[in-house]
């Protein structure tokens, strides 16, 4: 990948998240799911600082839209208990969407989706003393997208999912494990790329194209400074030294982006 190194970057704190280990969940009545979950957001940065408002959306002249595809809201995972947590952070704009796993069994109904979210939830915020959830969106294999961290669908929310790339970008988190072989279900890939033409697209961004992006710490692939050309549509592992999202997931990442930049209106040769 093309990089440079970036002069004037404005400095971000940098946060080393500890390693996670790996807890099946168990949905048992009248239990709650065992802590030390492990999920796919290994050294997320934890954003700080106070909230700047959003920007409007806005649709540049000309670009490739899609449409919004069915997103179901925090309410439909969250139990009411939820404590206080500082106001959501903004970016100016998304142009990038990072693919994690959450490392997680997939053997899942995905009638249980809810907790299994609410599960991930606990374990950043409890265990890991996050404010929220990391991941701005969260996908069951049934097809069913989920919103994630608080702050908007629409909005260009800052997140928590990739370490040194948190702006600018969107995570989305595919609920399951998968490891080389592992089947990758047709409605999880179809939901994830009518999500990701559908965010892309509020900035007229190409799916199967490369973004600049500026490392905002030195715990990624890539110096504190430094801007790089990553994918639009990218892997974690793009990012950060890990295998997240799992190589049967990254081998759909072709289609994944030919089939948002379709649902986006665009040709094959690129227009």
């Amino acid at each position: 990948m093309r990089v440079r190194s970036a002069r004037g970057t404005r400095k971000r704190r940098a946060v080393r998240i500890p390693g996670s280990a790996r807890v099946a969940f168990r949905f048992l009545p009248g239990l709650a799911v065992v802590a030390t979950l492990a999920v796919c957001v290994h050294g997320a940065d934890r954003p700080a600082g106070t909230a700047r408002p959003p920007s409007p959306v806005a649709h540049p002249a000309g670009s490739h839209t899609a449409p919004k595809p069915s997103i179901r809201p925090r309410s439909a995972w969250l139990d009411g208990t939820t404590p206080a947590q500082p106001p959501p952070r903004y970016d100016d704009k998304v142009v990038a969407v990072f693919l994690h796993h959450t490392d997680s069994p997939n053997d899942y109904d995905c009638a249980d989706t809810p907790r299994i979210i609410r599960a991930l939830y606990t374990g950043q915020t409890r265990d890991r003393s996050w404010d929220d959830i990391g991941y701005n969106f969260l996908v069951d294999r049934c097809g069913t997208i989920y919103e994630g961290r608080a702050g908007g669908v629409d909005r260009p929310v800052t997140g928590a999912h990739t370490q040194g790339f948190n702006h600018r970008t969107a995570g989305i988190a595919a609920i399951g494990t998968f490891t080389e072989g592992t089947r990758v279900p047709p409605a999880m890939t179809e939901a994830i790329a009518a999500l990701v033409a559908w965010k892309l697209g509020l900035t007229g961004t190409d799916p199967r194209g490369g973004v600049q992006l500026t490392s905002s710490n030195g715990h990624s692939r890539y110096p504190r400074g430094t801007t790089a050309v990553l994918p639009a549509v990218a892997a974690h592992k793009d990012a950060f030294m890990t295998r997240c999202p799992g190589p049967a997931l990254i081998a759909r990442l072709p289609a994944i982006r030919l089939r948002a930049a379709e649902l986006q209106g665009r040709t094959p040769d690129g227009t």
